[in-house]
């Protein structure tokens, strides 16, 4: 049997002991699921954070976050999550001995994504002005230091959001919150093909009902018994 098939199969078992609600609320979700904007959090070190960038990023409807660790380790609060990050992706770039900055980077433009670097200097383009015809991938930066000179340096475009007091930045979950309500709905008016392929579907999917179905691990291994 396919893998696909497979797949397929095994949705179609779990989903019979999930409600009607939750199976079209399931749907809903992933048909506005997109990969065509992702974000990338580069040594974000206090935890809430980083996890409310992730809980916005899921409300959004973006399934991918990148996660740098090169000085500052990730770590989870679920007190800020809500559950949030058992709906999304999220790639952790952490190998030791590397810039893991430049392993993201390399990771992202093999993938088509034009790489948005947040920074507040004037010379950057406003939020509200950049074009989501093509992939792109947002990168915010450290509370204190903001964005590494590796990343403004590779960046293809430098990006800030407007502001008119005397503070020249926001709190990173505020940024990003700004940032995805301009670049999502935007995206989202367009006719770009934002949408995730129906493979991408499939293998969602299949990840979150497990999540949402009890025992589902061992009923997985008596169902692919059965059809062995």
């Amino acid at each position: 049997m396919e893998e696909k098939d497979k797949i397929n199969q095994l949705s179609e078992y779990l989903s019979r002991f999930i409600s009607d609600h939750k199976k079209d609320f399931l749907e809903r979700v992933l048909d506005q699921r997109t990969r065509h904007i992702t974000m990338v959090l580069e040594d974000i070190y206090q935890s809430q954070n980083a996890s409310a960038v992730i809980r916005t990023c899921e409300c959004m409807g973006i399934q991918d976050v990148h996660i740098i660790e090169n000085g500052s380790k990730y770590m989870v609060n679920r007190r800020v999550l809500k559950g949030s990050y058992k709906w999304v992706d999220l790639i952790r770039h952490k190998g030791k001995a590397r810039n893991n900055t430049e392993a993201c980077f390399t990771h992202l433009r093999a993938a088509g994504y034009k790489i948005a670097v947040t920074d507040p200097a004037p010379e950057g383009i406003s939020i509200y002005d950049i074009s989501v015809s093509d992939k792109l991938a947002i990168v915010m930066g450290n509370e204190l230091r903001g964005t590494s000179s590796y990343a403004l340096e590779h960046a293809d475009v430098k990006v800030r959001i407007p502001m008119y007091g005397f503070t020249e930045s926001l709190n990173i979950s505020v940024s990003a919150a700004i940032c995805l309500n301009a670049l999502v709905p935007a995206l989202r008016q367009t006719e770009v093909n934002w949408e995730l392929a129906d493979g991408e579907k499939d293998e969602i999917r299949l990840r979150w009902l497990k999540k949402m179905v009890r025992n589902a691990e061992i009923m997985e291994k008596e169902f692919l018994k059965s059809i062995a």
